[in-house]
């Protein structure tokens, strides 16, 4: 499992999820998608059979970083676009902990976006859930690096005129090992994903559609439909209704399904161009589930192990040996 092979599983009585429920008010504005996605949280944390003392949720800043306060397990409430770092760190240092990273698309990919990034390159056994609503919801509305262009805020009166981020795509360039994403409606499909992210080894990254209602309603309306979507299942043809994704020319595109040789979505392909393409797809529908799925070495795993190998071969060593010998000067 992606918080390390040396937890040791929970005995006894089956865990609920009112042991994974905190004591404090949970405070959303009403309608907010951070409900649904912490009550599929709360109910999937049961089944994973760890103890909560070996679960820690680390947030930065923003209205989905208050996650910590309202689970009855370790967390932190970090700095802005930090969590990423903070975790990396906690993960290296204690693999007997499943660490998980709680962000924002404001969080996460405007002043975090290098922490991000590196973390998916690395591959640390950590789980970050980064709910986009495509706004600055704790800041009151202002565009966000997710937002699309033209899009009319407090801080872009005439409309935005960047570029968004599209942070499937994102992970899936920094050869992130686990890709997913999902919508906070959809409680059945939510719970599978973060079930799946939460047993894969190395950085799993699951971007979730969050529904902000008082700044940016029904952003993903077309997507919390049935017509809108295009699930993702390894190893099935990628199809929804009438329609099915074709290969021509080296691109992905739409096509009706009648007569048409739908692509077979693999998960687990060492390349990650075809999972890429589909983040890309154009045409009305969006994908989603789990993009990529593979295995390779973790960061916090070999660290760990560079370390034992010098401490084996060497001994732990001498501090005062460190501080004086050939690699110290003095002005004398």
């Amino acid at each position: 499992m992606s918080s390390g092979l040396s937890l040791v599983p929970l005995a006894g009585k089956p865990q609920n999820r009112k042991e994974y429920t905190s004591d404090q008010e949970v405070r959303w504005c009403p309608g907010c998608g951070d409900y649904a996605v912490l009550a599929a949280v709360q109910g999937m944390l049961p089944t994973l059979g760890l103890r909560r003392e070996n679960i820690a949720f680390i947030s930065g800043i923003g209205c989905s970083s208050r996650f910590p306060y309202y689970l009855d397990t370790y967390g932190m409430h970090s700095i802005h676009g930090r969590a990423p770092s903070i975790a990396t760190g906690l993960a290296v240092s204690r693999p007997d902990l499943s660490v998980w990273v709680v962000t924002g698309d404001g969080d996460a990919l405007s002043i975090g976006g290098n922490h991000l990034m590196h973390a998916l390159r690395r591959n640390v056994n950590m789980t970050i859930l980064l709910f986009n609503n495509r706004i600055y919801g704790l800041t009151k509305g202002q565009y966000s690096p997710t937002s699309t262009p033209g899009k009319v805020t407090k801080s872009t009166p005439a409309g935005s005129i960047d570029h968004a981020f599209n942070p499937v795509s994102l992970a899936l360039g920094a050869e992130a090992s686990f890709v997913a994403r999902t919508v906070d409606s959809d409680r059945a499909h939510l719970t599978s994903v973060l079930l799946a992210a939460a047993q894969h080894r190395g950085t799993s990254l699951v971007e979730i559609y969050q529904n902000c209602p008082i700044f940016n309603d029904d952003a993903f309306a077309a997507e919390k439909t049935p017509q809108g979507v295009l699930r993702l299942e390894h190893g099935q043809p990628v199809t929804a209704g009438d329609w099915a994704v074709v290969e021509e020319g080296g691109r992905l595109s739409l096509s009706p399904l009648a007569g048409a040789a739908p692509i077979i979505h693999d998960a687990q392909a060492p390349d990650p161009s075809r999972a890429f393409a589909l983040s890309r797809l154009a045409g009305g529908m969006t994908p989603v589930g789990i993009f990529r799925q593979v295995e390779r070495p973790a960061y916090d795993d070999e660290a760990r192990a560079q370390v034992a190998t010098a401490i084996s071969s060497r001994g732990r060593g001498d501090l005062d040996s460190l501080l004086r010998g050939p690699d110290s000067w003095s002005r004398d």
